[in-house]
């Protein structure tokens, strides 16, 4: 049987925050770091590894933390969720995002369908839809093929693909599976709409509307926008559009479209890049097989997040050593720092992954919790982020655990000798330096100079980014999300808190304020 307890009510809550600190400069100095970088590694899907040899943790820790694991239920949790019972309690509903890319345990039917089946008729669907667009069995009216791709959504409906897209564009490129240049639109912001317009060929452009009610306010701006512009450059708008949304949606049946490809309510935006809101764009971009070699690496990594043995589960781990630094040590946030280029929309996509998941102050049953949840998460690709906040990481006053991915090799394969060595080479000697400089830090009479060290990092490894590791890599986040949320008794799978602001923004283009309400409107002269 499932209990659902606060963390602080579990008995290794008080066993984790007794254990003895580690102290991590002295354990990752000389043979002793060697040793650890060895030992603490645990394989992940598509041939990476994830490495918290340089996170502040020991055998004594790691035992507390399969204590809290054993306790907590992890695993019978995670199985409940993917067996189909509804984990997500605010709304009453399952949670089904991994669904998208394999069946981990039993049929899984909810009103009347087998979702399994239901998720990969829609792949299906998109796939025909993709391939009839690239062979030039479906195009404009003029009988030319679209050469372009443009998602309007927000949220969820932008950034996940987006970041998605951003990952795989040049390896697409150099693997000959680049069909058509994706562009997003998300902003109400009239610039954004504007600024995408303006750099396309509106005629060779396909539009894909992604919202699951029909009904959110940014992208039917946005939908209007395009269709405006589809209209002043001649253009029939349902020739150029189709829509990703629910059965139940005004836009399902709608003949202002090419087609419709359906998500369900089980899926969160935050969660959906390998559901049909990522298919479509990602199958049109670089045709149906990668998105299938996507959705291959994070089922591969989900089937590891099953494993009962913590050693040997890095989503689990990862997310447990989370726990133990903002709960126990009293971390405030993680950077995730990517050392990709490609993955320069990675973080952002994290941002809301996690806040919006675990950003909670009640527990699943809507009463206050008496301890911290879920970190401030930011990040930029490294080396960027190494001239820009690396001076608060490596000598500010807060310590911000940091999450690193690196990769052997780059994508392309273009490169340069310089000074001795390549450009992936120094990327590569950047990120190995960075862990050893936040771990053991250099001290210094000069206090300006003196770096205390002890700052803890954990690092993703593999050998290049791929469809399939950029699956793991989703996974294995949003596996270890999960995991945390299970820990703290929060429902990681609503997200009440983005709905308030909607609702004054109602009332402010009603004209039904008074108030500081009415007085900020006035003064953005609304």
């Amino acid at each position: 049987m499932i209990n659902w307890k606060n963390f602080d009510s579990l008995a290794s809550y008080k066993e984790i925050a007794d254990v003895e600190r580690v102290n991590l400069a002295e354990a990752m100095t000389g043979a002793n770091g060697a040793e650890r970088v060895k030992k603490y590694s645990v394989p992940m899907a598509a041939g990476m590894a994830y490495n918290y040899a340089a996170k502040q943790v020991d055998e004594n820790v790691l035992s507390a933390l399969e204590k809290l694991a054993e306790e907590a239920q992890l695993t019978e949790k995670y199985k409940a969720l993917y067996n189909g019972e509804v984990i997500n309690t605010g709304e009453k509903r399952l949670v089904l995002h991994q669904l998208t890319r394999g069946q981990l345990g039993d049929a899984v039917v909810a009103d009347g369908v087998d979702k399994r089946a239901f998720y990969v008729e829609q792949q299906d669907k998109i796939a025909e839809f993709a391939n009839k667009v690239h062979a030039g069995e479906i195009t404009n009216a003029a009988g030319e093929k679209f050469t372009t791709v443009v998602q309007i959504g927000i949220g969820g409906s932008d950034l996940g693909p987006r970041a998605m897209y951003l990952a795989l564009e040049n390896w697409a490129k150099k693997n000959n599976t680049f069909k058509m240049e994706a562009k997003f639109i998300s902003n109400v912001d009239p610039d954004d709409a504007a600024a995408v317009l303006n750099s396309i060929d509106v005629a060779h452009s396909i539009f894909v509307l992604v919202s699951k009610s029909g009904t959110t306010l940014e992208t039917l701006t946005n939908e209007s926008f395009v269709k405006d512009a589809l209209k002043n450059a001649g253009l029939d708008a349902s020739r150029h559009m189709i829509a990703v949304t629910s059965e139940t949606s005004p836009l399902a049946k709608s003949d202002d479209y090419l087609a419709a490809f359906f998500m369900d309510d089980y899926i969160g935006g935050r969660f959906s890049s390998t559901s049909a809101v990522g298919g479509a764009v990602l199958s049109l971009a670089f045709g149906p097989e990668v998105f299938a070699q996507f959705l291959e690496g994070a089922a591969e990594e989900d089937k590891l997040a099953m494993n009962t043995d913590l050693r040997e589960n890095p989503d689990m781990l990862d997310a447990l050593i989370g726990v133990y630094e903002r709960n126990v040590l009293g971390y405030p946030a993680t950077a995730v720092l990517p050392y990709s280029q490609a993955l320069s929309r990675f973080p952002a996509h994290l941002q809301q992954l996690d806040m919006e998941s675990n950003g909670k102050s009640v527990n699943r049953f809507g009463e206050p919790v008496d301890y911290v949840t879920g970190p401030v998460i930011f990040g930029e690709p490294g080396t960027n982020g190494q001239h820009s906040f690396y001076q608060l990481l490596h000598q500010g006053t807060d310590i911000i655990p940091l999450q690193f991915v690196g990769f052997k090799n780059s994508q392309i394969g273009t490169d340069v000798v310089i000074q001795g060595s390549t450009s992936q080479q120094k990327l590569c000697a950047n990120v190995v330096a960075q862990i050893v400089a936040f771990a053991c830090g250099k001290a210094d009479e000069n206090r300006n100079k003196n770096f205390e060290g002890g700052r803890p990092s954990s690092i993703i490894v593999g050998e290049s980014l791929t469809p399939q590791a950029l699956g793991a890599l989703l996974a294995h986040f949003e596996n270890k999300i999960m995991f945390q949320g299970f820990v703290w008794n929060v429902n990681s799978f609503d997200q009440e808190g983005v709905q308030l602001g909607k609702v004054l923004a109602k009332r402010v283009l009603a004209h039904e304020t008074d108030g500081a309400l009415k007085e900020f409107s006035d003064l953005l002269n609304i």
